[in-house]
C-alpha cells in the first residue's frame, strides 16, 4: 500500500522560525490577523510558501490577540460569522494577488477545540464555511465531532493528528492548561507520528490506545527547535517510504 502524509505547520504568527521550517513541510496554515499576524505577514508567508511549493491555508481564530486565540469565546451567531468571513476575505484578497488558490482552512486554538467536541457549534461553523464546500479542504482533528459533521455535510475533510501533543481517551487533545499536554522529547514525538501513520492509533495519557486517521500531521512552529524537528519528521517520512505531499481536493 502506498501511504501518503502531509506535514502542516501554523505560520505567520510572529515567531522567527517560518523561513527555516518551510522547506520541510507541505502545507502552511497562515494566521489571518485575529490572533496573530496582519496583512503584511500574510503576504510574506504566502510568498515564502510559493517559493517552496507549499500549499497555503487560512488559519482563522477568535478575535483574541491577548490570549493568542486560545481562550473560549461565546459569540452571537452573527458576530461569529462576521469574524470568520472577515478573516477569510483578508486572506483571499492577499492570496489572489499572488494568483494562488486557498488550499485549505484550519481553525485555530479555542475555535478548533470547541468545534472538535461540540456538534451544534460545528454546525454553525460549517454553515459559515458553506461557500468553500466545493472548492477548499477542511483540516480538523482526527476522530472529532467536527470532522464527523463536516463529512456528513459533504465537505472534503483532512484528518489531522499532532506530533507534539498528547491525547486523551476518546481522541481529544490534552488541554494546554495541563502539564502533560505537550511532548517535548523529539524521539517520543517521532515515534508517536510513526504509530499514528502506520498503525492508525495513538497511545493516550491513560495508557490506552485510541484509533486515528492521519492525513496530515501538525508540527508547531513556536519553538527554537521547530525547524530541526520538521526536518527530522520529513526525513523519517522518506525513510519509511511514505509519500510526502499536500492533500488533493477530489
Amino acid at each position: 500500500m502506498n501511504l501518503t502524509i502531509d506535514i502542516n505547520c501554523d505560520m505567520g504568527e510572529g515567531f522567527p522560525y517560518d523561513r527555516e521550517i518551510m522547506p520541510f513541510i507541505t502545507s502552511a496554515n497562515i494566521a489571518c490577523g485575529y490572533h496573530a499576524g496582519n496583512t503584511d505577514t500574510i503576504k510574506k508567508t504566502i510568498e515564502l510558501a510559493v517559493k517552496h511549493k507549499v500549499a497555503i491555508g487560512a488559519h482563522p481564530s477568535f478575535p483574541d490577540r491577548e490570549h493568542f486565540g486560545r481562550t473560549e469565546m461565546h459569540l452571537p451567531d452573527e458576530e461569529l460569522q462576521q469574524v470568520i468571513n472577515e478573516q477569510l476575505y483578508i486572506f483571499e484578497s492577499v492570496s489572489q494577488s499572488f494568483g494562488v488558490h486557498l488550499h485549505h482552512i484550519k481553525l485555530h486554538g479555542a475555535l478548533y477545540n470547541m468545534a472538535a467536541s461540540n456538534e451544534a457549534f460545528s454546525m454553525k461553523l460549517l454553515s459559515i464555511l458553506f461557500p468553500y464546500k466545493h472548492k477548499t479542504l477542511i483540516y480538523g482533528l482526527s476522530g472529532s465531532i467536527f470532522n464527523q459533521v463536516a463529512q456528513r455535510s459533504g465537505f472534503r475533510v483532512v484528518h489531522e493528528v499532532f506530533a507534539d501533543r498528547t491525547y486523551q481517551s476518546g481522541g481529544l487533545l490534552t488541554p494546554r492548561t495541563e502539564e502533560n499536554a505537550l511532548i517535548t522529547d523529539e524521539e517520543q514525538a517521532v515515534y508517536q507520528v510513526l504509530q499514528m501513520v502506520l498503525e492508525k492509533r495513538v497511545k493516550t495519557v491513560a495508557g490506552t490506545f485510541t484509533d486515528v486517521l492521519a492525513d496530515t500531521v501538525c508540527v508547531h512552529g513556536d519553538s527554537r527547535n521547530a525547524a530541526q524537528f520538521a526536518q527530522r519528521l520529513n526525513s523519517m517520512v522518506n525513510d519509511n517510504f511514505i509519500t510526502l505531499q499536500a492533500p488533493q481536493f477530489k
